[in-house]
């Protein structure tokens, strides 16, 4: 569904979720999608404050799990990629972004703590091919120095999405806006 007048899609938080008269009893059509107002999409600053913070985390996991035996065994920890150390540090960074946002329904540590949560547009909840691509694929891309730039997509973009968000469908909602909406919601209805 598309808002004709501000050529976008609708506002509606998720869209009914419509019985299929030809779907056996019980399963439901695929029109079950996430549309928000502009005003609900978290912003470039926010989400790069949470992921400094998922930065910090990742950097703590690190040097517990690997420095750590690095250190007693007396191996050197090498920064370059294609070192032991450095392929260690990819999986922990990629397992970290990858686990987080599929068990935690969306957020990791930094996006809880600022409230912020992936969504996708097209799904009810976050697959694992689309956590896999977003934050497997894509962060393994936008993790190099020239294509980090593909983060400040997100400035540019109506609904705040980096280029992993744009390849997935997906966008980082705000969920105190989210929470408000539903409030206003159920007070429409007892009104």
């Amino acid at each position: 569904m598309v808002n004709k007048e501000l050529g976008r899609p609708a506002v509606a938080p998720l869209a009914s979720e419509k019985k299929n008269s030809s779907a056996p009893f019980g399963s439901f059509s695929k029109d079950k999608e996430h549309r928000y107002p502009d005003y609900f999409y978290a912003g470039f600053w926010i989400r790069f404050f949470a992921y400094l913070i998922d930065t910090l985390c990742i950097t703590a996991i690190t040097g517990i799990v690997i420095g750590v035996p690095f250190n007693l065994l007396g191996l050197e920890k090498e920064g370059e990629i294609f070192s032991v150390y450095g392929i260690l540090s990819l999986v922990i960074y990629l397992a970290y972004f990858i686990l987080l946002t599929k068990l935690n329904r969306g957020q990791t540590i930094g996006k809880m703590i600022f409230g912020i949560q992936v969504v996708c547009f097209n799904e009810e909840a976050l697959s694992w091919s689309t956590v896999l691509v977003r934050e497997g694929a894509c962060r393994f891309i936008l993790k190099n120095t020239i294509f980090s730039l593909g983060y400040l997509v997100s400035i540019f973009t109506p609904n705040k999405q980096h280029l992993g968000d744009l390849f997935t469908e997906t966008s980082v909602v705000t969920l105190n806006m989210l929470r408000a909406s539903n409030y206003e919601r159920i007070l429409n209805y007892h009104e």
